[in-house]
Order: C-alpha cells, then structure tokens, then sequence
C-alpha cells in the first residue's frame, strides 16, 4: 500500500521507516495489545520447557490464550511454529495458567479456559508468498498480520486474509502428525458453522442474519466479521454487535453498558446482572418480520460508542 499525505490537492509520498529490531515491534504491540487485539497481555519472553514465546496473551472476550511471535526474517516455516507452539500448549496448560494466574492476580481454573479457540498471531514487516500460502486454509488457527512504519510517527497494521475453502486436514506434510493433534482440541469457526448449527433449521434466520450483515457492513469500511464458537462479533475497534443462532430468531447483543442504550420501544432484554455470550448488556430478538431500520437505530448507537 502507498501512503500520501495531502495538502491543498497536492500529494506527498509517506516513505517507510524499517523497523531494525524484532523488539522494536514487540515493544509496539505489548504496549498497545488491547487496541489493536482486545487482549490483555499475561507475559513477555515467556519460557515453556526448552520454547520462548514472545508474548503471551488472553483473550478475555473467548476465555483463551494467544501466544503472539515477531518476525523480521523471511526465512521461517509459519505451519511448523505455529504448530509446534499450539502443541506445546496443549501439553503444558497448566503452565500457561499458573502464568496468568501469577501475572494477573486472577485464580483461572483448566475448566475456565476454552482450548478450543486457542490461536498464534505472526507479526512482521513482510511475509513471502510462500509463507501466506502455506496458511491459506478455512481451518488453520493463525493470524499473519503485516507491520509498517512510516514517517510522522505513522504505524500500520494489516492482516493477511484466507482465501481457500480447503481444509488443512487434506495436506500431507512432515508436521501431518502434529496437525492432526492440534486440530482435534483447537478450532477455527466460521459463519458457516453457525449456519449448521442443529438448532438454526430455519433458512429464513439465515437470510436474516445475510440482511443484518449487509447494513452493517454498510456502516463503514473498519468493520470487521469475526465467528467465535458461541456467536459472530462485528468488530469496530471493538466488538459493537454480536449474534447468535437461534431456531426462529437471532439474538442481537450490543456492547453498550446499563443506561446507555436509547430504545423508545423498549424491546431490550437487560444482561447486566447475569452472564451471557457476546458482549455488553443489552440483549435484543430480531425476527423475520422485524422492524430493521428499528434494530439498525439500535445497532449505530454501539457502532458509534466503540468507535471512540
């Protein structure tokens, strides 16, 4: 991507600023781990048998840890890391607990966890084509997310996106046996996943949720779709909406707290006192037949809160 600053009509290239140190990027990302991935770091230069990993993080929204690497070589196998540190994982959570436990003065429990959405996130100025492709499957739990820096203090974040409909599961590779072990307890959920769902029959819920999507994503160009297990997160710089599938209906939960919401109707359910999926405390049914201007009023007020 070519940056430009613009002045009276007049564009002026921005030019990049390497980065000469992976610690210059780690230092960027610790320090600003929930803005850029609503994660709240547990240890830096964690060590785990004869493994470093370079920050160690929990997602608080899904109950799972993220173990993140910095790369400023080209030369590293994505698959055979990332792999080897989801195993590693795996086999050590009670460690990785204790971690958070010591580091974040909480007391988690195995059960608390949900290894299931356990992922890595790769970060470095540039990966190869080599590196994007041998990620590019539906399934595989990590993240290349790319790094510039500019002048003017300007810095960059841009994720690399899967393309393929394949499974990983299909591929024969030295790592087949350390795949195949990971894949049975971590996974990666799609929006199709919540489509299959035994209690979503109903195609109209479905196309419901298609319409709901498409206003949303109409809102701006900085909304991002993330399925989790339990719901699908529309994301700001925060998660705003969130949905889960029900039989005839979807369940709408916006992030905004006690009070915040404006609902003339008063079609709201009030989740404040009590635990629930998704983010925030308001709860709201939309219907085949609702009213969607109505609930897209409802949906700008958490798109613009978690905005700011």
């Amino acid at each position: 991507m070519k940056l430009f600053s613009i002045k009276e009509k007049t564009l002026s290239p921005i030019s990049n600023h390497n980065f000469s140190l992976e610690k210059e990027i780690k230092d960027i990302v610790e320090g600003n781990l929930t803005l850029l991935f609503n994660l709240k770091l547990v240890k830096s230069e964690l060590r785990i048998k004869n493994f470093r990993v370079d920050s160690l993080g929990f997602d608080r929204e899904n109950k799972s840890f993220v173990i993140i690497e910095y790369k400023k070589d080209k030369n590293f196998s994505v698959i055979d890391q990332g792999y080897t540190y989801l195993s590693l994982m795996l086999n050590n959570k009670s460690d990785f607990i204790l971690e958070y436990n010591e580091n974040c003065n909480d007391n988690l429990r195995r059960d608390d966890i949900d290894w299931s959405q356990s992922r890595v996130i790769f970060i470095s100025p540039q990966f190869t084509e080599y590196q994007k492709n041998s990620v590019n499957f539906k399934d595989v739990p990590f993240e290349l997310w790319e790094i510039k820096r500019y002048q003017n203090g300007l810095v960059g974040f841009n994720q690399h996106k899967t393309t393929s409909s394949e499974s990983i599961s299909t591929i024969q590779s030295d790592t087949e046996n350390l795949v195949n072990k990971v894949t049975r307890e971590v996974k990666v959920y799609s929006e199709e996943f919540h489509f299959e769902k035994k209690k979503t029959r109903d195609d109209s819920v479905v196309e419901l949720y298609g319409e709901m999507k498409n206003r949303i994503k109409n809102l701006g160009d900085d909304i991002e779709v993330i399925p989790r297990k339990d719901y699908i997160s529309f994301r700001r710089n925060r998660p705003f909406c969130d949905f889960v599938f029900y039989t005839d209906h979807l369940k709408m939960i916006l992030n905004l707290k006690k009070g915040e919401l404006d609902d003339p109707k008063n079609i709201h359910r009030d989740l404040s006192e009590q635990g629930h999926w998704g983010n925030g405390d308001y709860e709201v049914k939309v219907f085949p037949n609702s009213d969607l201007d109505y609930m897209m009023m409802l949906v700008k007020q958490s798109y613009k809160k978690q905005g700011e």
